[in-house]
């Protein structure tokens, strides 16, 4: 008896282990296991090394500000995460104003459509998807839209994974992901009728170098539209509370600096654009933006569990406990930034690039 007791007891456990580690969890796509957290294109025994160099860059912040540094440190940072991303949060690595009556889900695809919506592409066009990621934001808008979307990504895991899934949801013949930097994207002038970027373009070091490319790979007339990640006008340098959130938030997101609000709408027109509209979207009506975060605090712990679980046995890259830690902290500083004003995730800037070029080209450097 006691020996059928012990086989239970054990088979019990050994089933509760499989569906807490192994079911529990995949993101909303169910595109991702948390037996399937790697390191990216990071080999696993160096997923450690690469989070202590990812922070490194912090102890030499000027090196952050330097153009040629900042997409090793980029393409580190998405190493790391991308699979985390995906587990725990899905395919759209953004953020959207919280709808009552619809899902989080629901939310990002509109979020995602409405930018589509704004940019005025027909079906056919062929549009740029800068910093695409693993492409939720590309799959929803080549469905509702049916244009043709060119991604950009400096992440080749991230490449991979985009193909993945585009293939899966039906979407291949519409989408296409390049590896690249889009600070230098290799296209060529006046080839796209429309472009959009959404939360990407905050890692760039200097926002006018990825605004001017962005503005010579568009034809004449074609607009373009990007929610940008920015400091508001209530966000106050002097107030040590404040730069604490900012920085918090710049350290676990892999950005060289937040941009204020009122910086967006000169750079874009410094490079030739003429701006059409500007808006934070997550002011009111829209419902708070980092809803999802505080709702998913009881989903971390137990999202941590199991990536400590896994560390401890092998499955998971050493190192993969102290990236979600980093997460989850980093999460506690955009819900602070959020919930005292200071932050924006959805400062959206509309351009269009005038009809008629200018007589002088503008310069990302002047």
């Amino acid at each position: 008896m006691d020996n059928v007791a012990l086989f239970l007891t054990g088979a019990l456990i050994a089933g509760g282990f499989y569906w807490f580690v192994c079911l529990l969890g995949p993101a909303e796509q169910k595109g991702k296991r948390a037996v399937d957290l790697s390191g990216g294109s990071i080999s696993a025994e160096k997923v450690q090394d690469n989070y202590n160099k990812y922070w490194s860059f912090f102890f030499r912040p000027k090196e952050i500000e330097t153009t040629d540094k900042v997409p090793d440190f980029v393409d580190t940072f998405y190493n790391l995460v991308t699979d985390i991303y995906e587990w725990g949060w899905g395919q759209s690595f953004h953020f959207a104003p919280s709808i009552p009556g619809k899902s989080h889900g629901d939310a990002t695809r509109l979020h995602e459509e409405m930018a589509i919506d704004l940019i005025d592409v027909k079906p056919g066009e062929k549009i740029l998807d800068v910093g695409c990621g693993v492409g939720g934001p590309m799959r929803a808008i080549a469905a509702h839209s049916r244009a043709k979307v060119v991604g950009i990504t400096i992440n080749e895991y991230q490449v991979s994974r985009a193909h993945i899934h585009n293939k899966k949801a039906g979407l291949d013949s519409l989408c296409e992901v390049v590896c690249g930097n889009f600070l230098q994207m290799p296209f060529s002038d006046n080839s796209f009728d429309g472009a959009y970027s959404i939360e990407a373009t905050c890692h760039a070091p200097r926002l006018e170098e990825v605004y001017a490319e962005i503005f010579r790979v568009l034809k004449p007339g074609s607009m373009y539209v990007s929610y940008e990640w920015v400091t508001t006008d209530k966000y106050q340098s002097e107030n040590s509370e404040h730069v604490e959130i900012i920085q918090g938030i710049e350290r676990g997101d892999a950005l060289p600096g937040l941009r204020k609000f009122s910086d967006i709408a000169e750079t874009a027109k410094k490079v030739g654009f003429e701006v059409v509209k500007e808006k934070d979207l997550a002011l009111p009506p829209a419902n708070p933006w980092w809803t999802r975060l505080k709702m998913g605090r009881i989903a971390y712990w137990r999202n941590h569990i199991v990536v400590k679980i896994l560390s401890a046995i092998g499955v998971a890259p050493k190192g993969t406990v102290d990236v979600h830690e980093m997460l989850f902290k980093t999460a506690d500083y955009l819900t602070r930034g959020g919930e005292t004003g200071i932050f924006t995730p959805m400062h959206m800037i509309l351009c269009r690039k005038p009809e008629v070029p200018m007589t002088t080209p503008p310069s990302a450097s002047s």
